[in-house]
């Protein structure tokens, strides 16, 4: 099967980190009718400054405000990993959960963190963005990388022809969000347990980032990232 230009797959290491990322974007996506679907490779059970936070709470908590951000932007599907907050690796399971979502979904654009922002960057942030550029080539085009999803569960290899990296230290890909961010906003909001009596200050960050994101632009606010072009 052909990759199609309507599907998106968004790959977020948290709960929250993909209405940060990418989800003035995703509103924009949408509103041209691609599909987008997300998935959450941690459970967010670490996201709390308060030490008595009881962390199967926080977990349900944060799911539900994650789904009900997904609604709000439209995105068709949310998936959970429900891997330990913090406590992600570089494992075969791991990539092999995030190839069967790439064959399944068999999307034109995959989007997740850039894994090679230097310094200060958040380890589950690092190992997201390296295990997805990882399962979209090769694993997620050969057909002996897990030939089980192919013999067994019926996924086809699927070429993934595009990868978009937010938190990039250079970006390349500037897309307007001018007509989406106040929708980006409410999205945010949805996750009260992270932005909670923070809303003002994460608002004048945001626009502010999106402004400087598009100042060589034609337009006032944009996302950015770091484009990859996958050739085969």
């Amino acid at each position: 099967m052909a990759p199609t230009k309507e599907g998106v797959l968004v790959v977020t290491p948290h709960p929250d980190d993909a209405e940060f990322g990418v989800a003035g974007s995703v509103a924009h996506w949408v509103s041209e009718g691609r599909e987008v679907v997300y998935v959450v490779c941690t459970n967010g059970d670490k996201g709390s400054p308060h030490p008595d936070t009881d962390p199967g709470e926080l977990i349900r908590i944060r799911e539900e405000e994650q789904m009900q951000a997904a609604s709000l932007l439209g995105v068709s599907k949310v998936h959970f990993l429900r891997y330990p907050d913090q406590g992600l690796e570089d494992t075969p399971s791991f990539r092999k959960d995030l190839v069967r979502l790439i064959r399944n979904y068999r999307p034109y654009t995959v989007v997740t963190s850039d894994p090679y922002r230097k310094y200060i960057w958040h380890r589950d942030h690092r190992i997201t963005g390296q295990v997805v550029l990882d399962a979209v080539f090769p694993y997620a085009r050969d057909y002996l990388s897990f030939p089980d999803l192919w013999k067994h569960e019926g996924l086809e290899p699927h070429k993934v022809r595009e990868v978009l990296l937010w938190g990039a230290e250079q970006p390349n890909c500037f897309l307007d969000i001018t007509d989406t961010f106040s929708l980006k906003l409410k999205a945010l909001q949805c996750h009260r347990s992270q932005v909670g009596d923070k809303e003002l200050n994460v608002k004048q960050f945001l626009e502010e980032r999106a402004r400087q994101a598009a100042w060589e632009e034609e337009f006032s606010l944009a996302e950015s990232f770091y484009q990859v072009e996958v050739k085969w």
